[in-house]
């Protein structure tokens, strides 16, 4: 039964960006390096926020609750502030490539705005859910002293989430650096806020991943716009009337 535990949540987890990095992703040894970058720059804001964590631990004198509070926000900014490092270094990187190779054409910033995007919330699953994932395999009951016995079910579901909105924040937030529109920036920030602050609803579980998906829902479809994307592309799409269709384009701006 744990082993059945273990690789249902994993996969619920990670199946999605599982599949978008094997089919979107895998085939071009360009985007797998931008993709671990990224990956990479959420380390760094990682260690940052982890800084601040022990500061604020000091200051508050070791008080857990105000302590998660300045932790949440802490790295919810450091991760807006690395990802528009990350947006720049693209920019450098890409007109560098058009420089070296002007025959061909460079990857579009809506493109590794995806890859970006999808690296970032790769390694905000693995750093968050991990852990958890691995004390699934035992020993022990979840749910024997009273306690929700869908905790594992829930972090998968929440883990997906986190996985997903990073993509589709990295989409938004790259669209607004290159069209210097700062309220998509702030939409970002607020909405990724507004998740961690749920995630201090648990174990209401019910509260908490409802609502997180429908912010995902909503901001999904705010990126499939920003991407380029059209309800006569989606619909063509969906009706198979166009086998190329392409959700985020090659043609470089």
């Amino acid at each position: 039964m744990t082993a059945a535990v273990f690789f249902g949540c994993a996969f619920i987890a990670f199946g999605p960006a599982l599949a978008l990095y094997i089919f979107t992703i895998a085939t071009d040894p360009l985007r797998i390096i931008f993709l671990i970058v990224g990956a990479f720059f959420w380390v760094i804001s990682l260690l940052l926020s982890s800084l601040v964590w022990v500061g604020g631990r000091a200051i508050t004198d070791n008080r857990d609750g105000t302590n998660r509070e300045i932790s949440a926000g802490s790295l919810s900014l450091s991760r807006k502030w690395f990802r528009f490092a990350y947006y720049r270094l693209l920019r450098k990187a890409n007109e560098g490539l058009k420089t070296i190779n002007p025959d061909e054409p460079a990857p579009s910033m809506r493109l590794l705005a995806y890859v970006s995007g999808l690296g970032f919330g790769i390694m905000s699953g693995v750093f968050s859910f991990v852990n958890t994932l691995s004390d699934s395999l035992g020993p022990g009951t979840v749910g024997i002293h009273g306690d929700s016995p869908y905790f594992f079910l829930n972090s998968a579901f929440m883990t997906q989430v986190i996985i997903l909105l990073h993509m589709f924040w990295g989409i938004i937030f790259f669209d607004g650096c290159e069209k210097k529109n700062w309220y998509p920036l702030l939409a970002v920030i607020l909405t990724h806020l507004l998740v961690s602050a749920l995630t201090f609803l648990n174990p209401q579980y019910e509260i908490s991943l409802v609502s997180a998906y429908m912010i995902m829902v909503l901001t999904g479809i705010w990126a499939f716009f920003v991407a380029g994307g059209s309800r006569r592309s989606l619909k063509r799409y969906l009706l198979c009337q166009d086998k190329n269709f392409l959700l985020y384009s090659q043609r470089s701006r």
